[in-house]
C-alpha cells in the first residue's frame, strides 16, 4: 500500500520522537549512556542537468547507493529527498544493510525501511521523507548500502552528482538481493540525502558547507579521501556531514553559459548557499558545527563558465558570509570560516585573474581577522605554495590548479583544529 506523507506525516513524526525518547536515557540510569539522534552521514541535493545534456529516466529498476559512516549507531533512519523534483516520487521498496564489497551485502544485516509502518512510499514534489528508525548497528566509518524500487518511469530530478562513490542500478524489484551481479554503475547518488543514527551525546555534528573542494573534486572514487572524510578519521567520534557542492556559489544559484561545454550543467551546482543553508546546515540531525569553505566561485566563474552579469564584490561576499554568520548563530550553533584555497593558473578559462586573486587574497584577510567567525580553519595556508603563494603546492595540485588531490585534502583536514569539537 502506498503511503500519502502528507496524510501520515504526523505519525512518522511521533514514531521517530518515540523511538529517540525511548533510546536515549541518562547517564546515571542502570549505567547507560545518553543516546540522541545524530548525522553520520549527507550529501546536498540538487536539480537535474537540463538540454542539452540527456535526463536519466529510471523504470522498473533498484538503485543501491553506497554511504560511508562517520560515526557508528544502533538505530538508523534514511531521509529520501524529492526536493527537486516536479512529480511525486513513488518508492515501492527501502531497504538499508551494511555493504560487503561492491554491490553485495553483509549476511543478515538486510532491513526493510518502512514510512510510518508502511513500506512503500508516494513523496510529494518538493519534499523529503524521513524513514521509520530501523534497529541496525553500524561501525564508524564503514559502508552502508540503501536500496530503493522506482516502480514507474521516474526522472532523475534530485541527486548528488559528483558522489566519488560507485554505486549501482539494477533491472526489477532487488531491494532485499544479496548481491546486484551485472549492475551498471554510476557515480552519482539519487533521491538520498541523509542517513543519522543513535548514538551516545558527543561533541554534535559538523557540516562541511562547501563547492566542489569540499564535495572531493579529482579525489580517489570509493576511497573516501575527501577532507570532512578526513577530519572524522581524525577525530573519532565525530560525526562530519559533507554538504558540498561541485560549482556552488554563496549568492548566485547554479547557472552556466550556453553554447560551451559547461552547457546545461547549471542545477547540478545547486541552489546558493544563501538559498540553501536551512536544508543543508539547519535540518540534518544533531548538527551543533558548520565549516564554510565558499566564495571561489564566486570570484571565478563569471565570465568563465557563468554570465559575466554574476560578478560580484569583495562586499558582496563578505555579507553573504556575515548572513551564514547570523543564521547559524539564531539556531545555536558555532560557525567556522575556511579561508579560500590558491586558483592560481587554474585551467579553466578566463577563471583566474590578477584582479580576482586580490579579491581572494581580501576576503581571507577578512575571515582571518574580523573576528566574526567563531573560529578559523585555515585552509588556504595548508595547501599554499609558499614560494608561490597564488598557487598550490604540487604535492597537493590534482593537476587543474584549483582542486586538492588525496594528499591535499587531508592536508585541509589537519587545518581544522580539534579543540573546537571537545
Amino acid at each position: 500500500m502506498t503511503l500519502n506523507v502528507k496524510r501520515h506525516l504526523a505519525g512518522v513524526v511521533a514514531a521517530g520522537v518515540l523511538a529517540a525518547l525511548t533510546l536515549t536515557g541518562s547517564a546515571g540510569a542502570g549505567g547507560r549512556t545518553a543516546e540522541a539522534w545524530t548525522g553520520t552521514w549527507a550529501t546536498a541535493v540538487t536539480g537535474a542537468a537540463t538540454a542539452p545534456v540527456a535526463e536519466t529516466v529510471f523504470t522498473d529498476q533498484t538503485l543501491r547507493q553506497i554511504v560511508h559512516t562517520s560515526v557508528a549507531g544502533r538505530t538508523l533512519r534514511v531521509r529520501l529527498s524529492n526536493e527537486h523534483g516536479s512529480a511525486p516520487l513513488e518508492i515501492s521498496a527501502a531497504r538499508v544493510a551494511r555493504r560487503d564489497a561492491g554491490a553485495r551485502i553483509v549476511a543478515g544485516t538486510d532491513r526493510p525501511l518502512t514510512f510510518g509502518g508502511h513500506a512503500s512510499v508516494t513523496v510529494p514534489p518538493g519534499a523529503p521523507v524521513v524513514s521509520d528508525p530501523v534497529p541496525l548497528a553500524v561501525p564508524a566509518r564503514s559502508d552502508v548500502a540503501i536500496s530503493i524500487h522506482l516502480p514507474r518511469r521516474t526522472v532523475a530530478s534530485t541527486l548528488h552528482n559528483s558522489a566519488f562513490q560507485t554505486n549501482y542500478v539494477a533491472a526489477g524489484n532487488q531491494a532485499g538481493a544479496a548481491d546486484l551481479p551485472g549492475a551498471a554503475t554510476t557515480t552519482s547518488w539519487y533521491f538520498l540525502s541523509d542517513v543519522s543514527v543513535t548514538a551516545p551525546a558527543g561533541p554534535g555534528a559538523v557540516v562541511a558547507f562547501g563547492d566542489s573542494i569540499t564535495d572531493g573534486s579529482s579525489t580517489t572514487t570509493d576511497a573516501n579521501h575527501r577532507w570532512p572524510d578526513y577530519l572524522a578519521a581524525r577525530r573519532p567520534g565525530l560525526p562530519v556531514l559533507n554538504k558540498g557542492i561541485g560549482g556552488n556559489r554563496l549568492l548566485h544559484d547554479g547557472n552556466t553559459l550556453p553554447g560551451t561545454d559547461f552547457s546545461g550543467i547549471g542545477p547540478l551546482f545547486g541552489d546558493s548557499a544563501l538559498r540553501r543553508f536551512d536544508r543543508d546546515v539547519l535540518a540534518p540531525a544533531g548538527v551543533r558545527h558548520v565549516i564554510v569553505l565558499l566564495g571561489i566561485n564566486d570570484i571565478g566563474q563569471p565570465g568563465s563558465t557563468s554570465p559575466a552579469d554574476e560578478a560580484v564584490t569583495l562586499d558582496q561576499l563578505i555579507f553573504a558570509h556575515r548572513q551564514l554568520i547570523a543564521r547559524a548563530h539564531d539556531h545555536g550553533l558555532r560557525i567556522y570560516g575556511g579561508t579560500l584555497t590558491p586558483f592560481g593558473d587554474t585551467t579553466i578559462p578566463g577563471y583566474y585573474t590578477a584582479e580576482r586573486e586580490a579579491t581572494r587574497q581580501a576576503l581571507n584577510r577578512w575571515i582571518r581577522t574580523s573576528g566574526e567567525y567563531d573560529a578559523v580553519a585555515d585552509f588556504d595556508r595548508a595547501v599554499r605554495d609558499p614560494a608561490q603563494p597564488v598557487r598550490m603546492l604540487p604535492a597537493y595540485d590534482s593537476g587543474d590548479h584549483l582542486h586538492p588531490n588525496d594528499a591535499g585534502m587531508r592536508a585541509m583536514a589537519g587545518a581544522v583544529p580539534l579543540r573546537l569539537f571537545r
